[in-house]
């Protein structure tokens, strides 16, 4: 028997510094990543599809989210079964109850609205944990495993949330517990754990049989998301009594979002940073969040904007992460002397020269920033 275990679609999801046409080709990959599960499935020949929760982004959803993302299920053709997570639970706004919803989920699409075991044919069961509300106060997992012996049929358990081992707070009373899973699999109460939550591609414990997919498309950052962009196709062995597990990763992403840390201390560092956003491809679909530090001077920060502008046009976002940005700039001896200008002019960028090197913060970056644009503008030749 095999499947496809996915999680975290989380359709609808929006990322605040994507501006223009950038936002809705970001949406429209994210549907395209879940319709095309239909052409992995069918290339890899699987059953039907797990989806581990936060299918989408939240229950409070535009009529036309709703219903580009059953139009996205519906291009999957073979059965689809959704579990409710943290992001769209099964309260009393959710999603899945919706008129919208309801009246137009495709008929592959099964939503997982009750704990415990649902059948997919004879000898095929999926133990579900939907979540109803944000925060539960307990472990769902655990509460499902309670009542359920092993049988003569295959389990795969559908599950949300952070695991203990993986959690610095292990106290989290939602926490699911490793331990519980693995004496679960070593019964042979479930054979396999489809886990959601966390976005990244994650073995967990050493069974080989628990996994979080990982997001289909990409949602944060590399340094806090390290390996998104997978589907996983699940191998079952239902003629083996111990039921053999086989994991395979295919990778589906378009997307990435890329966070780079450069100290830039001269024009040749410029040059370097200059050549590495050069040669990244795919730009139209990479986010770029620059983490700067170094000491520049007003010329070589001002070939740093322009470098920055340059690229601001070619990747779907490239901008500073301020927070973690560090970037002094100081005029260097003589830098201004040759702009062929003199009398009030002269004056005045003498004393901007001053304020940049000595005025307090916000005084000196206006200079540094005056400073900057007049030699873009002298580059230009409207000086």
């Amino acid at each position: 028997m095999r499947f496809l275990h996915t999680a975290d679609w989380q359709l609808g999801m929006t990322r605040h510094f994507l501006a223009g046409d950038a936002q809705p080709r970001y949406s429209a990959a994210r549907r395209d990543a879940v319709a095309g599960l239909g052409a992995l499935a069918a290339e890899v020949g699987a059953e039907f599809v797990v989806v581990a929760g936060d299918v989408f982004e939240h229950n409070q959803l535009a009529p036309q989210v709703v219903g580009q993302s059953l139009e996205a299920m519906r291009a999957i053709g073979i059965p689809v079964y959704l579990l409710p997570g943290n992001h769209d639970p099964l309260d009393a706004s959710s999603v899945y109850t919706s008129a919208l919803f309801t009246a137009e989920r495709p008929d592959n699409v099964t939503v997982l609205d009750r704990a415990g075991v649902h059948q997919v044919r004879p000898g095929l069961e999926i133990v579900a944990a939907p979540w109803r509300s944000k925060a539960p106060t307990t472990d769902l997992v655990a509460e499902v495993l309670d009542d359920l012996a092993p049988g003569p049929v295959t389990r795969v358990l559908l599950a949300h949330g952070g695991v203990d081992v993986l959690d610095p707070n292990r106290d989290k009373p939602s926490l699911i517990r490793l331990a519980r899973l693995d004496d679960a699999l070593a019964r042979g109460t479930v054979h396999y754990v489809a886990l959601g939550d966390k976005h990244s591609l994650t073995q967990v414990g050493d069974t080989g049989r628990v996994w979080y997919s990982g997001s289909p498309e990409v949602t944060n950052y590399d340094d806090g998301e390290s390996d998104p962009g997978h589907v996983l196709v699940v191998d079952i062995d239902e003629n083996d009594p111990r039921a053999n597990v086989s994991v395979t990763a295919r990778h589906v992403g378009q997307w990435r979002f890329v966070t780079l840390h450069r100290q830039v201390d001269n024009s040749r560092d410029i040059a370097d940073l200059d050549l590495n956003l050069d040669l990244m491809t795919e730009k139209d679909r990479t986010v770029v969040r620059l983490a700067l530090t170094g000491s520049l001077s007003v010329t070589d920060r001002a070939a740093l904007d322009a470098c920055l502008d340059r690229y601001g046009l070619l990747f779907a976002w490239l901008g500073l992460w301020q927070r973690n940005t560090d970037l002094a700039v100081i005029p260097a001896d003589g830098e201004f002397t040759n702009l062929g200008i003199g009398g009030f002019a002269a004056a005045a960028v003498d004393e901007l020269v001053a304020t940049a090197r000595e005025g307090d913060a916000s005084s000196a970056a206006d200079a540094q920033a005056a400073l900057g644009l007049l030699l873009r503008l002298a580059d230009r030749g409207a000086a």
